[in-house]
């Protein structure tokens, strides 16, 4: 089985030096979209600074296979959302 690695670049490298073994590339896509959710679900406000960050995949001969790109901004909330989130607070 071919193995992938997740490496996160979001102004800090985080390598992946294990990898995970897989199928194929459509099964390490999956795997990419459901890291990169725990990430965003995990990290929370992090990511809501308009910095881009991202996601290679590589194959066990180093080379990128897919790559996953993210920025968010934060626009504000509108003063009506903010006093229900302060009233359920």
């Amino acid at each position: 089985m071919p193995r992938y690695f997740f490496h996160v670049i979001d102004g800090r490298d985080i390598i992946d030096h294990e990898g995970t073994e897989l199928s194929g590339l459509r099964e390490a896509r999956t795997e990419a979209i459901r890291l990169a959710g725990a990430i965003l679900r995990d990290e929370r406000d992090k990511f809501w600074n308009g910095t881009e960050w991202h996601m290679n995949v590589a194959d066990a001969a180093g080379h990128s296979v897919l790559k996953l790109r993210f920025s968010a901004d934060d626009q504000g909330i509108a003063p009506e959302e903010d006093r229900e989130t302060e009233a359920l607070a």
